[in-house]
């Protein structure tokens, strides 16, 4: 599968925080949020490292393309996923809307989405201050 990502050398609480600043740049914001280890310890009784999917969703995209095809809806909202590949590391993937929304009818859309979420991954490889976890809604 297609993606955009980018580590970042922060730890999960700090880059899910960045995440969610720059995704709110964008345009984005967080609808569904899963904390995939938790819910692997508490269903499976399997410890993990930490995993987090956010469901980001543009609204007024996502609405104009559901009025075009409501088959979209499927694979809403736009997954994003942080790996806490170390105490210190984060790798942050988003799937790329090319991949999973390919076709004419949306490709407006999918261009204006793949830009938008580019631009979230670039803003996030910057070296820059972070955003502490809670400063963001």
């Amino acid at each position: 599968m297609g993606e955009l990502s980018v580590i970042l050398d922060q730890p999960l609480e700090k880059a899910e925080a960045s995440v969610r600043h720059a995704l709110k740049e964008q345009g984005f914001g967080v609808l569904t949020e899963i904390d995939v280890a938790q819910v692997f310890k508490d269903k499976l009784d399997v410890t993990r490292r930490p995993l987090k999917i956010l469901g980001a969703c543009n609204p007024v995209m996502a609405n104009e393309a559901i009025s075009r095809d409501i088959d979209v809806a499927l694979v809403l909202p736009c997954n994003v996923v942080l790996d806490a590949v170390s105490d210190t590391q984060t790798v942050v993937s988003i799937a790329d809307p090319m991949t999973i929304m390919p076709g004419a009818d949306l490709s407006d859309l999918v261009d204006q989405a793949k830009k938008r979420l580019a631009a979230v991954v670039e803003t996030l490889a910057k070296p820059g201050p972070t955003v502490e976890p809670g400063l963001v809604d």
